[in-house]
């Protein structure tokens, strides 16, 4: 049995000396699937003391983050989910003071301060606005992780320059780190820690050792005992047990499957009856199969039996299912809807009739530039779908795109697409290694940098020139890159070269959808679909480029003769005598 996310939790809270309670706090330890995809949420809210109805502020704070959090998709990463979560609450914070007589004075409005420990896979998240503290405890000493977004007027007075409520919009603080079994952590309220020290927290720990809501308690009634006059609220987490590095949190759903057997034509398997074969690799088969209760026609995919006892790949086999469920777009392929109970590993999607972009390229070799913008757009829409989820494609390539009877471009095969969500705090958090086709692989893939959405235009982008003109913009030069050093040395091949009666201008906007270096490329791909269609002044007056940049061999060869004749030339001059 796989090793899950485990952690040791205590809390208290009481207003002390106050008549009511304006702080507020609360956890969440999901079950799975949540506990892998989303993990574990610790918050705490702190309402301003100068408002009567603070309190609601911190409740909601907390309570919506809890609950709105794990709503989001399990593909966004962390910090997109909380940063989306709490602009809302954010939002309906600063609309109840809007709507209330503290409109004209903030101190008076629902106003609070808010911090957040989110345990997911290995790594530690805190988010952060205001001036609530979390703390790591060392041997000897507290760490604070957290900033105070206190702004000093003078040596007595200050005033809270963030908080949740206080505006429209918001800055939160995020940041992360690897985690660590055994690692205590400490999120308080400034009524507890302005009266607590390393030492006090560790007594009180070595006191409870076992029992961190005892442990929390005895930490608050220090800190009332040395004169704390606001409320006080403390919570205390451990780690206990973290999951293996290269975790990808899909294992429980293949828990209890079996590999499929050999499936061959007319065989009935899991309600399909099986017509014929699509494709086989070493990584897996596709099957043409028929649902015996709907009639409708799906592709069914089974792994390879030589991988069967590989679990990272079983698990990212699940993942294409995965990912085509939480992806609404015309321009992608759908997860074909789950109505059994299955017994075997395998993945049922969307059967697309029709031809790769591969073969339509074959039959259109010289196509129309407006005929490729229209394949070009739909395909852009469909890889904007996964930006949306945070999610890379990463296997970009025209045997991938399938072209159906109505012209419709659909995306297939997910196997290589990088999920942040799912990635986060695993080996493979960050999207660098080569999964895709070597020709359509962006140079920051080959030069040890992270993938991105201008690395899927750098795909899009190659695949444009090629239906323009049948060849590749850099030949092979892009697979031969081994280090940042080699980018400048990469040559783009003028499509107007292959392709004379095109625009000057389209290779212009290709040339910078096609930069080496990802951050000179357009922003977006609705940029590059964009100035596909409508050229952009500065497109308009580029000139050709000069020929050391088109060919620079035989700019040096040209040169090289020039230099040699003017020679020649001086030299007759000078045994003339002239």
């Amino acid at each position: 049995m796989t090793q899950r996310l485990r952690i040791t939790l205590g809390q208290h809270s009481q207003a002390g000396r106050k008549p009511f309670n304006q702080d507020f706090h609360g956890a969440a330890l999901p079950a799975e699937p949540h506990l892998s995809t989303k993990g574990i949420a610790v918050a705490l809210a702190d309402g301003i003391s100068s408002s009567a109805v603070s309190q609601v502020a911190s409740a909601a704070a907390v309570r919506g983050f809890l609950d709105d959090y794990y709503c989001t998709s399990e593909a966004w990463s962390v910090r997109r989910s909380v940063q989306r979560v709490l602009a809302a609450s954010n939002s309906w914070l600063h609309a109840q003071t809007q709507r209330s007589d503290a409109r004209f004075d903030r101190d008076r409005g629902y106003v609070c301060t808010f911090s957040a420990l989110i345990f997911k896979g290995r790594e530690v998240h805190l988010v952060h606005v205001g001036d609530t503290r979390v703390y790591r405890l060392h041997a000897q000493a507290l760490e604070q992780l957290s900033e105070d977004h206190r702004v000093r007027v003078s040596s007595v007075e200050t005033y809270l320059g963030r908080a949740l409520g206080a505006g429209p919009s918001v800055e939160i603080d995020h940041r992360s780190w690897t985690a660590e079994v055994g690692e205590v952590y400490l999120l308080a309220t400034d009524g507890a820690y302005e009266h607590l020290d390393a030492a006090a927290v560790h007594a009180a720990l070595a006191l409870h050792p076992d029992d961190f809501n005892a442990a929390a308690e005895a930490m608050v009634a220090t800190a009332l005992a040395r004169g704390s006059h606001d409320n006080l609220t403390v919570q205390l987490v451990r780690i206990d047990a973290l999951p293996p590095a290269d975790a990808m949190h899909l294992h429980a759903q293949r828990e209890g499957l079996r590999l499929p057997p050999p499936l061959s034509p007319r065989a009935s398997f899991e309600g399909y009856t099986i017509v014929r074969e699509l494709h086989a690799s070493s990584r897996s088969r596709v099957y043409l199969a028929v649902d015996q209760a709907s009639g409708q026609r799906v592709a069914l995919k089974t792994p390879s039996v030589d991988l069967r006892d590989d679990p990272a790949y079983l698990d990212l086999f699940l993942l294409e299912e995965w990912i085509a469920r939480r992806i609404d777009s015309v321009h992608v392929a759908k997860a074909c809807a789950a109505q059994r109970v299955r017994e075997h590993l395998y993945v049922a999607l969307e059967y697309v009739e029709g031809q790769t972009l591969a073969q339509w390229m074959i039959d259109h070799p010289a196509p129309d530039l407006d005929s490729v913008r229209q394949l070009v757009e739909q395909i852009a829409m469909g890889l904007q779908a996964f930006h949306r989820k945070e999610m890379l494609h990463q296997d970009l390539r025209p045997e991938n795109l399938i072209i159906d009877r109505t012209g419709t471009v659909k995306i297939i095969d997910f196997a290589s697409t990088h999920v942040a969500g799912l990635t986060e705090g695993t080996l493979a958090a960050r999207p660098q290694a080569i999964v895709g086709s070597l020709q359509y692989t962006a140079p920051e893939y080959f030069v040890g940098g992270v993938g991105s959405p201008q690395s899927e235009l750098f795909a899009l982008a190659v695949i444009t020139f090629q239906m323009l003109t049948r060849h590749l913009p850099y030949g092979l030069q892009v697979t031969q890159l081994r280090s940042p050093a080699d980018l400048p040395r990469l040559r783009y091949i003028a499509a107007r070269e292959r392709r004379p009666d095109l625009p000057l201008w389209i290779d212009a906007v290709l040339r910078r959808a096609l930069h080496p270096h990802a951050h000179k490329r357009q922003e977006a791909l609705s940029e590059f679909v964009h100035d596909l269609r409508t050229p952009r002044a500065q497109y308009q007056r580029d000139r050709t480029p000069p020929l050391i940049e088109r060919n620079p061999v035989v700019f040096w060869q040209v040169l090289t003769l020039l230099l040699a004749v003017a020679v020649l030339v001086l030299l007759g001059l000078r045994l003339s005598g002239r």
